[in-house]
């Protein structure tokens, strides 16, 4: 049954059981009426309300703005001059103050104001005016030469500048070779080397001086004369102090 004071015409459907009016506000409850869109519940104020602001201004319409021409007047009478905060500060350095508190307290006993701004300030200069002789307009490519097209001579032109390029880059190669450094060799280097002066013999206790070695891998004293003579010769080109490791030369 329908409560009292709700009309059965604003449901979107007939209900059994009790309707009551926040049925009608809330988005869930309500049902979408066959061919509407479903409501929010919203309440809107009656067909004669205008929505919108009204304007209170009577500017006279059309015939106002074609007989009248109202221009825009720049009113500097009530406004009050700035502080000009870069001259104060020229002025105080100029006085030989230098630190902050000094120019803090010049600025507080001291008052320079700007000029006033007036219409003349905002004009901007007129534009350069154009003789009647100029205009505007993109210049046009110059026409390809036919006769050059015909007789190749750009291919022959492009040819020519590459020889040229390549003369003068053989020219910078052939410079740079003969001004380069000749890398040193093996040989050399056993050149330029000076042989090592001979180390002293190690001291031996005298009960073993002519004790002779228990192993030699040379087939004679001269062949082990040779190879430590050789031996010597190389030590210049050998990593290591005493000349014994590999060879610096790669």
């Amino acid at each position: 049954m329908a409560t009292p004071g709700v009309k059965e015409s604003e449901m979107e459907s007939p209900r059994i059981g009790v309707v009551r009016d926040s049925m009608l506000h809330r988005p869930l409850l309500i049902k979408p009426t066959l061919g509407k869109s479903k409501s929010r519940g919203l309440s809107y104020p009656g067909p004669e309300f205008v929505f919108g602001t009204a304007t209170t201004v009577q500017d006279g319409g059309v015939q106002e703005a074609i007989s009248n021409w109202h221009t825009h007047t720049m009113s500097t009478t009530h406004r009050a001059a700035e502080r000009d905060f870069i001259a104060l500060n020229r002025e105080g350095v100029k006085s030989g103050l230098v630190t902050a508190k000094e120019l803090h307290q010049y600025r507080a006993t001291h008052d320079i104001r700007r000029k006033p701004l007036t219409r003349e300030g905002f004009r901007r200069s007129a534009p350069p005016r154009l003789s009647p002789d100029d205009s505007f307009f993109v210049s046009n490519r110059p026409s390809t030469p036919i006769s050059e097209l015909i007789e190749y001579k750009y291919a022959q032109r492009w040819l020519e500048e590459q020889q040229v390029r390549d003369r003068v880059l053989q020219a910078h190669q052939h410079k740079k070779a003969q001004l380069g450094r000749i890398q040193d060799t093996r040989t050399t280097l056993l050149r330029k080397s000076q042989p090592l002066p001979e180390a002293p013999s190690t001291w031996k206790l005298p009960r073993f001086q002519k004790v002779g070695a228990a192993l030699d891998t040379f087939r004679d004293p001269e062949a082990r004369k040779k190879a430590m003579n050789a031996h010597c010769s190389e030590s210049v080109s050998r990593r290591g102090i005493l000349g014994q490791g590999t060879y610096t030369v790669d």
